[in-house]
């Protein structure tokens, strides 16, 4: 078992810390797209898929979706605090919300469209709480240094290798509960308090917000297409419309920021 787990933490690492070098190195368009893949449920559901069977997938799934929405709770845990608190402090409250809000969330009914619509609604909370804080874009682009990509690259490694492995065997509620922990909001939110201050940390958590649905398309489609199709062409599908949910949002956000440009008067023009 131990070697099994070890191949996990290190493909998955490898998959984390790849992926968040390619974004930084492909520019602004296609990496904000890439930005939105499910880099740590695509490994977990990848290894599931292999080792499962479909029963288990898609209950897995739809306690992923769960533990999605209590992310979005993390992330206002985060946001409502991280200005007076420090950031390990922040951080750990956030993570305390994220517990109970996910067994709450496991035990709604509904299934899989109920557990989006739970999404959503929380997702416009979680809005209106940006808008009266008044968090807009981060004021500086941060890049990840390499103690960043480790440190993700290791925790999401070891959750995923544990939720595939040893929590599997208690069942496909614990396994989907744990690869849906936000691994990165945590780091990025850790690491951007620290060296550029609360303001730009809790702007991006806000930003990573609505760019979590792509993650919520992946397991929407696995839990929908895992009894009809093979592994690999369920896992395919499931990657595919996260990268297209995280296009179309990617578009949308460039689209708000050139019209907010051009309505933007000039330098001593009169409105």
């Amino acid at each position: 078992m131990f070697a099994v787990i070890a191949v996990k933490l290190v493909a998955t690492a490898s998959v984390v810390i790849g992926v968040s070098v390619a974004v930084s190195k492909l520019g602004p368009r296609l990496g904000g797209i890439i930005a939105g893949t499910p880099i740590i449920l695509g490994p977990g559901y990848f290894f599931m898929l292999q080792e499962r069977p479909v029963e288990f997938i898609q209950s897995a799934a739809l306690s992923t979706l769960h533990a999605l929405v209590a992310t979005l709770v993390f992330s206002i845990c985060f946001v409502m605090t991280a200005g007076r608190m420090s950031a390990l402090a922040s951080l750990g409250l956030a993570t305390l919300c994220w517990i109970p809000s996910t067994l709450v969330f496991t035990a709604t009914p509904g299934g899989i469209w109920g557990a989006v619509l739970l999404y959503c609604l929380v997702l416009l909370v979680a809005e209106g709480i940006r808008r009266a804080l008044g968090l807009g874009q981060p004021v500086v682009i941060a890049r990840s240094g390499w103690f960043d990509l480790l440190l993700r690259g290791l925790l999401a490694g070891v959750l995923v290798s544990v939720a595939t492995t040893v929590a599997a065997r208690s069942g496909p509620l614990l396994s989907g509960v744990l690869v849906g922990f936000p691994v990165g909001l945590f780091t990025i939110g850790w690491t951007l308090h620290e060296r550029y201050g609360s303001h730009v940390a809790r702007a991006t958590v806000t930003i990573a917000q609505k760019g979590m649905l792509s993650l919520v398309a992946f397991a929407v489609v696995v839990a929908l297409v895992a009894d009809k199709l093979p592994p690999m062409v369920t896992f395919t599908m499931s990657l595919l419309a996260s990268l297209a949910v995280s296009a179309a949002l990617f578009l949308v956000s460039q689209w708000q920021y050139r019209r907010a440009d051009t309505l933007t008067p000039l330098s001593g023009e009169k409105p």
